[in-house]
């Protein structure tokens, strides 16, 4: 299930807008495909920040990660375009997603939501016990 979706999207920015950055045959309509490939790369790098401390992807969607998404989606979009001047306050809303990201990864951030089970990050599991030692106190002391 996407993050986000075309009327989050155009919520986001103008329709104009959203058919400037998409269609590049000159139909005058939204390339439907070019949005859906936006919303995948918004989704995949939710996913990637917050792997590990949810379980993705995210079901039910909270606002907070459907804004992200199509803000996220809304740069990708731009970033197609190179011969458009991307708007400053595009490339510093991603730095601040990208913080948010990363606040909601270290949990400083709650989305409300039941965190993944199981070990963390810098949990090992092992099988092993001190007598399955090979060297032994008495042989390191030698060194």
């Amino acid at each position: 299930m996407p993050y986000c979706s075309l009327e989050d999207i155009k919520q986001a920015i103008p329709e104009k807008n959203i058919i400037e950055l998409t269609d590049d045959a000159g139909t005058g309509t939204i390339e439907q495909n070019r949005v859906n490939d936006a919303i995948s790369y918004a989704d995949q790098l939710i996913d990637g920040y917050l792997r590990g401390r949810y379980t993705v992807p995210l079901n039910p969607v909270p606002e907070l990660i459907k804004r992200l998404a199509a803000d996220l989606a809304v740069f990708h979009l731009y970033s197609r375009r190179f011969e458009l001047n991307m708007p400053e306050a595009m490339l510093q809303r991603r730095k601040e997603i990208i913080r948010l990201l990363e606040q909601i990864q270290k949990g400083f951030i709650k989305l409300g939501i039941e965190t993944q089970s199981g070990p963390g990050q810098g949990h090992y599991k092992t099988n092993k016990t001190g007598e399955d030692r090979v060297f032994g106190e008495d042989l390191w002391l030698k060194f």
